[in-house]
């Protein structure tokens, strides 16, 4: 469960609140995005409520406090996931290499 400080609620346009923890923060171009994950994807274990995220980008209102919003430009939104997925590919690329690594050793033994 994450912890309190990482969870923000978002107010649909609906009325219908929903908590959201943030998952990850990545800088692109001097902005920074957060992932945010349902908080119910770590209470309950069911994978179309986890399939969820939402990307918003921080922004800095005039007293200096930052705040989220969504992200309007769609050539901007799709720079954001790419970086994610390609992020993500050198996790799973790191992690791959790890594993090698501990096979390599075990043969020298």
């Amino acid at each position: 469960m994450p912890d309190e400080e990482s969870i923000i609620t978002l107010v649909e346009e609906d009325g219908k609140e929903t908590d959201y923890a943030i998952d990850e923060i990545i800088e692109i171009d001097d902005a920074k995005y957060a992932v945010l994950i349902p908080v119910e994807c770590f209470e309950d274990d069911e994978e179309d409520v986890c399939e969820e995220a939402i990307i918003m980008k921080y922004e800095v209102d005039e007293k200096g406090d930052e705040y989220l919003s969504d992200i309007e430009d769609d050539e901007e939104y799709e720079r954001v996931v790419e970086a994610l997925e390609a992020f993500e590919e050198d996790d799973y690329d790191d992690d791959d290499e790890d594993e090698d690594d501990d096979d390599d050793d075990e043969d020298d033994y």
